[in-house]
């Protein structure tokens, strides 16, 4: 087996991504020790899973690792790297996990501290969150997105792609104003139009009416179980290109609600989705 790119790993959030890095670690390169950081009773949960070796209270607590995850929502991590930013070792990298990119990878710039941060963001979400739900295959043939800024070290970029297929993902990097601009069509849109179809077939069918519901609905709306308190972070920190997404599904559903009973734009809309999802679907397990 390789040795690990990283000797020690400090975990800032044992979510659902937090917390499957660790378990991923710890079942891919059991020697390397772990600290996690976040609520007493999620610290006590992962220990006693084999997830972590220690628990500490703050960022700060554990700066001293080789590699720094920083794994809570997106506006907690920006407060957490200017905890950590003036205590870094000179061989410590951090990265995060966040969904939008450019906030952070702009704070960092601010903080001076570029040649040792590198954002990331593993794409291996789930519709529930939290530590319970972790597992280590979870970015298993998965792209982990790193968006490294003009001054990031090419031996930094070299030692997270390391990191990342380690733990079975596939690693790309790019611009981090391009990966929030197309996030908010891939993965932002999707999220926010599955929790609003939920809400407006919930309040209008209501209890009784969702008992006749079939798999079609379970399907489209997994994404509704999705917490609120990620997605806050991620439209706040993303909202103009979140919010020209919106802007172009309104308009296709205003074509459709235009074009009820000629059928056209039906036929368009319907004939485009299908071209599309057989590409998404193109090549998947």
């Amino acid at each position: 087996m390789p040795d690990p790119p990283f000797k020690t790993l400090s975990v800032v959030g044992l979510g659902l991504i937090g917390g499957s890095i660790a378990l991923a670690v710890r079942e891919r390169w059991p020697g390397v020790r772990i600290a996690g950081v976040d609520r007493k009773a999620v610290l006590a949960h992962a220990l006693g899973s084999g997830a972590i070796d220690r628990s500490a209270d703050s960022a700060a607590d554990v700066a001293d690792a080789d590699l720094i995850i920083l794994a809570a929502p997106v506006r907690q991590n920006l407060k957490l790297l200017a905890e950590i930013a003036q205590r870094l070792p000179s061989t410590t990298i951090v990265t995060d996990v966040g969904s939008t990119k450019q906030s952070i990878v702009n704070a960092a710039a601010a903080l001076s501290c570029t040649g040792s941060f590198v954002g990331g963001h593993p794409i291996g979400g789930a519709e529930q969150g939290g530590f319970g739900f972790a597992r280590p295959d979870l970015f298993r043939h998965r792209p982990w997105i790193f968006t490294p800024g003009p001054s990031t070290p090419a031996t930094v970029l070299e030692r997270v792609f390391d990191f990342a297929r380690g733990l079975g993902a596939r690693p790309s990097s790019m611009d981090a104003a391009e990966h929030d601009r197309v996030m908010a069509f891939l993965s932002h849109l999707p999220q926010l139009a599955a929790s609003a179809l939920m809400d407006v077939i919930g309040s209008s069918a209501g209890e009784n009416g969702l008992r006749l519901a079939g798999r079609g609905l379970v399907d489209t709306t997994r994404l509704a179980s999705s917490p609120p308190d990620t997605w806050r972070d991620v439209c706040a920190t993303n909202a103009q290109a979140v919010g020209e997404a919106l802007d172009v599904l309104i308009d296709r559903l205003s074509d459709l609600r235009a074009d009820l009973q000629s059928g056209e734009a039906v036929t368009r809309v319907f004939t485009e989705a299908a071209r599309w999802r057989a590409e998404l679907m193109s090549g998947r397990d």
